[in-house]
């Protein structure tokens, strides 16, 4: 096909309708963090409906991306894309009008569903409109736009909290997605994979079933235990949901997930880089507006702009590194990268709670170094497949990103909350029930909640059990991330773009 003005005046606005679809999908996972004190003040809840306002909606949008994919390479790109962006418009509408927090639950989930189908149709459209180094910019940008959605979100989310309500949030988001269908639904061509197989439902409830049992039982541990019955069921559940997927995916034809190609090393290592981005910069877009807001009673305003120093960088740094990759080996400088961020992250845990002005300059460490390889892996996510299998690519490292954000954050938050109840073991004697919902309360940042629990929870005592839990939270997130860079550094730093074989 010859690149005529008309075709790329039409490939420029079908990226930016892309782009402006993939916008909401950061602003809507910080602004669930960013609006829960005050969805809390509004309409209650408890400490486990209230995580779960995140969480939902990470559970079905990770689940689902590798589904999302297969579907797209199979009924078309665009179709995907516009079902997705559609589903996910009037999800956000009836978020703005829902009365109770588990109603808002549901519906998260349901937003979920509706951004996966878009990320994995839109991604895969991209990969079909552009070839070369203008894919590599397309998909450049679409990492900025991520960028922009992280760096923005909180800012953007105070500022409408404190001015409208928490319910407006939920009715932008349903706006730009009705943009992003005008804009891009009349010039988006519809492609295909003529060899593309039927949905892998085996695989696909498996997948979704094993998520969903290890999210509940993170997000439960706090409250009935680690050893109690329940939680020993939900683990065995969990085993079983996995084994079963790796044996339904090892007997497919055509499987949702290609387990051979993690026989490739850069395969692997592609891999591997959402994950330390979950561990160094994602999980932090939850935790630090919670800190901010409900420990050390900031307002959204304030907490927004405390956090562009954590996610400003997003709007520079993945250009930078797109650039520097001309020279330097992508794996290189997203292994760099990580080792910056994990600095970041001791240098964090140093802060005092409180001390807004010392907590700048270690977030903004951290930002920088995350932002390296947050700009090079969704195209090196594509240079280890073949073309056509587009969908399959961006599904696998779609569903490895998003689902790994929505495990990690189950897996943060149980660790946050079983910390803050151990340093608070150690002070005044409280039975374990009170010590199990106050390590809740605080991991979500309730802290006006917790010191109702009982009178020897004063707001001192509270503030040094998060200030000690949360100090040792970044050091194990240091270390994951360590662990990740070395890895990185090992499968991904010499420069071999060679695709494994169809």
């Amino acid at each position: 096909m010859i690149d005529t003005p008309q075709v790329q005046d039409r490939s420029t606005l079908v990226l930016g309708a892309v782009c402006l679809a993939a916008l909401t999908l950061p602003l809507s996972f910080s602004a669930g963090a960013v609006a829960t004190p005050a969805i809390s003040r509004d309409l209650g809840g408890s400490a486990v409906a209230l995580t779960w306002i995140t969480n939902a909606f990470m559970l079905t949008f990770g689940s689902l991306m590798m589904a999302a994919g297969t579907l797209a390479d199979r009924y078309g790109r665009k179709r995907i894309f516009a079902i997705g962006v559609t589903t996910f418009t009037c999800f956000s509408l009836m978020l703005g009008l829902a009365p109770s927090v588990w109603l808002i639950d549901l519906l998260r989930a349901g937003q979920g569903v509706g951004a996966a189908a878009a990320l994995a149709g839109g991604s895969a459209a991209l990969a079909q409109e552009f070839v070369g180094q203008a894919r590599t910019r397309a998909f450049s940008l679409l990492g900025t736009t991520f960028g922009v959605g992280l760096a923005f979100g909180p800012v953007v989310t105070g500022l409408v909290v404190e001015s409208v309500g928490w319910r407006a949030i939920f009715l932008t988001s349903a706006i730009v997605g009705a943009a992003a269908l005008l804009l891009g639904l009349p010039r988006m061509r519809e492609t295909r994979d003529p060899e593309a197989s039927t949905l892998d439902w085996a695989g696909a409830l498996s997948f979704t079933a094993m998520l969903t049992v290890f999210t509940v039982a993170m997000i439960q541990s706090s409250a009935v235990g680690w050893t109690s019955p329940a939680m020993l069921a939900l683990g065995a559940a969990f085993v079983a949901f996995m084994a079963a997927f790796v044996v339904v995916e090892l007997r497919m034809a055509r499987p949702m997930l290609d387990l051979s190609l993690f026989r490739y090393r850069r395969f692997v290592g592609v891999q591997l880089l959402p994950v330390a981005t979950c561990a160094c910069f994602v999980v932090l877009l939850v935790l630090l507006p919670l800190r901010f807001i409900g420990v050390e009673g900031r307002s959204e305003i304030e907490t927004g702009l405390l956090m562009l120093a954590l996610s400003a960088p997003m709007l520079v740094i993945p250009t930078v590194a797109a650039m520097l990759a001309r020279r330097v080996s992508s794996g290189l400088l997203s292994g760099i990268g990580l080792v910056a961020a994990a600095a970041g992250l001791l240098w964090l845990g140093t802060v005092e709670v409180g001390d807004a002005r010392s907590i700048i300059a270690p977030m903004l460490l951290i930002g920088i170094g995350s932002g390296l390889p947050w700009g090079l892996m969704d195209g090196l996510s594509l240079s280890v497949v073949p073309k056509e299998r587009a969908g399959m690519a961006t599904g696998i490292f779609g569903t490895v990103r998003v689902a790994g954000e929505g495990v990690a954050l189950a897996v943060v938050s149980a660790t946050l909350a079983a910390l803050i109840a151990a340093a608070l073991h150690h002070g005044p004697g409280l039975s374990g029930d009170v010590l199990a919902q106050a390590g809740q309360r605080l991991a979500i940042g309730d802290a006006a909640g917790v010191t109702v629990l009982s009178p020897q929870l004063d707001s001192s005592t509270v503030t040094q059990a998060y200030q000690a839990a949360f100090t040792t939270l970044s050091r194990v997130l240091a270390g994951i991330t360590m662990i990740c860079a070395a890895a990185v550094f090992a499968l991904l730093a010499r420069r071999d773009e060679k695709r494994p074989p169809a």
